[in-house]
Formats: C-alpha cells, sequence, structure tokens
C-alpha cells in the first residue's frame, strides 16, 4: 500500500470492526490439480530480467490482496477462481500487514492465513508473493526480530516449492539505502538457509521508488547492490501522482537492475481519487517492453477507487467474474490482465 494510505486506514468501510503466459490455467473443474510450476517452473533472476527454468524472460502480472487483517474474506475459493480463470492473472501478492492490527498482534494466525492464501493461489496455478507488508515505521529493522521468524516459517514451508517469491519489506521510508540494505542482507540468509533457490524481493528507498519520492534515484541501488544473487527490487507507483520523473526512473533502473513492480494503481498515492488509466498504460506499455512484472493494488471492495469491487462484493461472496461488481479500475486492469 503506496505511501500514507496505511495511516489514513484505521478501520476500513467494507468491515465492521498472454505476455505473460497465463493463457495455460486450468479451469476452475481441475484446480486442485494445478502446478504453480506452469507454465514457467521454478523461477530464477538472469541479468536483469525475471526467468523462467528454461532460462527465457518471463513477465508475471496479477493482483495484489488487501491487508489479510481486514479483507480476508475477499480472498475466497470463488475469487481467486475468478482471478486465475477470468482475469487470467498468473500471481497473487498476499500483503501481510506487520503493524496496522497484522503480524504484530497474533503472529501465529496471519502466518497460518497467509500460508492458507498461497495455497489457494498455488491451487489455480498461479504464483505467490509473501509480501512482509511493513509501512509503518519506515525503518524496516524495527521489524527485524519479527521479520526473521515470519520469513524462517514461511520458507521452511515452502523450500520445495517453486510457486513462491519472497518480498521482504513492502515500502521503506524515511531510512537511508544503506540501512535498508542492511536489513535484506540480514534477512535473506535466513531465508536461504531454507529455501536456497527462491526470488527474493527488496524493497528500495522511499516507498519504494527507488528514492525518488524523497530526493534520490536509482543509482543508489546501482553503486551499492544487495549482496546477494537470485534478487530484485521492487518499485511502486501510482500513476495520478507519479508522472514522468518515476517513469523515467523505472526506465533507467530497469536497465540496469532486475526490477519487479510489486504495486501500483490508477489513482493518487493513496490509492484514492480519480483515475489515470492514459498514464498508467504507459507504465504498463514500459513493462511490457521490458517484460517487467507487475502487481495491481488490490484486490477487495474497500470504499477506495483503488479497490477493484464494488464495496459489499466480498460479503457476497456470490459473483466474481465478469465486470458488473466492479468499479472503473477493476474494469481496467482485469482488461489488461485478459489481454
Amino acid at each position: 500500500m503506496s505511501m500514507l494510505i496505511g495511516l489514513l486506514m484505521v478501520a476500513p468501510l467494507a468491515l465492521a470492526g498472454p505476455a505473460h503466459g497465463s493463457s495455460s490455467h486450468t479451469s476452475p473443474s481441475s484446480s486442485s490439480s494445478s502446478s504453480p510450476t506452469t507454465p514457467h517452473g521454478r523461477l530464477k533472476v538472469c541479468g536483469t530480467q525475471l526467468c523462467g527454468a528454461n532460462g527465457r524472460p518471463v513477465q508475471l502480472t496479477g493482483m495484489s490482496t488487501h491487508g489479510t487483517q481486514w479483507y480476508p474474506h475477499c480472498v475466497t475459493d470463488k475469487s481467486l477462481d475468478a482471478l486465475a480463470y477470468d482475469w487470467r492473472a498468473d500471481v497473487l501478492r498476499v500483503s501481510t500487514y506487520v503493524q496496522e492490527g497484522g503480524y504484530a498482534t497474533d503472529p501465529a494466525k496471519f502466518t497460518a492465513r497467509a500460508q492458507r492464501f498461497v495455497d489457494q493461489a498455488h491451487r489455480r496455478g498461479m504464483y505467490a508473493i509473501i509480501d512482509w507488508h511493513m509501512l509503518s515505521p519506515g525503518d524496516p529493522h524495527y521489524n527485524t526480530g519479527r521479520a526473521k521468524t515470519f520469513f524462517r516459517e514461511m520458507a521452511r514451508t515452502y523450500r520445495d516449492n517453486p510457486g513462491v517469491l519472497y518480498e521482504i519489506a513492502n515500502e521503506p521510508s524515511g531510512v537511508s539505502w544503506s540501512r535498508i540494505k542492511s536489513y535484506a542482507e540480514e534477512i535473506i540468509p535466513v531465508i536461504r538457509a531454507e529455501d536456497p533457490d527462491a526470488v527474493v524481493l527488496v524493497g528500495t528507498r522511499a516507498w519504494s521508488s527507488f528514492g525518488v519520492s524523497e530526493g534520490g534515484g536509482e543509482w543508489e541501488v546501482v553503486n551499492n547492490p544487495v549482496r546477494a544473487s537470485n534478487i530484485m527490487y521492487t518499485f511502486h507507483f501510482y500513476a495520478a501522482s507519479h508522472r514522468g520523473a518515476y517513469l523515467a526512473a523505472l526506465d533507467r533502473a530497469s536497465s540496469r537492475l532486475p526490477v519487479f513492480v510489486t504495486e501500483f494503481g490508477t489513482q493518487n498515492y493513496a490509492g484514492e481519487g480519480a483515475n489515470d488509466f492514459a498514464m498508467s498504460q504507459r507504465y504498463l506499455d514500459l513493462m511490457r517492453s521490458k517484460k517487467i512484472s507487475w502487481v495491481n493494488w488490490n484486490y477487495s471492495d474497500d470504499h477506495r477507487s483503488g479497490a477493484v469491487f464494488k464495496t459489499g462484493t466480498c460479503d457476497r461472496d456470490t459473483t466474481w467474474t465478469g465486470t458488473s461488481v466492479l468499479k472503473q479500475a477493476g474494469v481496467w486492469v482485469r482488461g489488461k490482465l485478459r489481454q
């Protein structure tokens, strides 16, 4: 979730208290036998690209859950059937918030919930991003101990499963790149001890903008990369707020570094307001041309314009397919995934 939206969200209103190869998904009736290895197998980083087991670059495209403490009822068998088979996504980002009423309040509960959603994605042939959704405080070291516990358990669970990627810090902010880098170099060995081959996604400075939102740029990472292999760096954008300078930074960074856009929206940085589909398309055109994988925020019925479903859809858990239950952003991103 970008920038300050997590701070703004105290009580969500919805709760009381084939460029990417997705056409290979099986039908819902056979989803229990689907394999997350289809069609790309175990993913790896080759140069600046995300590649499949055959060494060829791939582009994954999909959706992110909202915070699993607020919207677990939006992640159901029916909704994920729609995401995999109707929307044709091939990756689900499972967002486990750390604070904001998330993991820190009940580690066992939120670890089990994350595993359930990862398993549901795998049964439908989707990859799963295990997202450690630290937001506030913006220093990832604030949660280093919790992160080690969480990722040790998740990596132990999925060590033999080629369908996971580990995103170790959602949106660091207010700290230097060197501090984020030192955190990554503590957490990655914990994952590697259990799951030596999985791709790890590293958040970048200033809400995963490569530092642009705090006056920096991708050169910070280019000149001082994380000392680890098989990693990618994350970039987040919200098209109505993040204009040409951000697009140019993504273009430059992805020419020098392996980049995965693990979160974007067509609205402003808080996931609110009018959609800017024209600017969003400029980003999608760039990402398609360079095979940069992307995930849209978010697969829920939150009242904000960035949530793809109309408010109340998740409570009903009946109709998920087609466009009748979608907001404007949902209609647009579903169309892009189906192309």
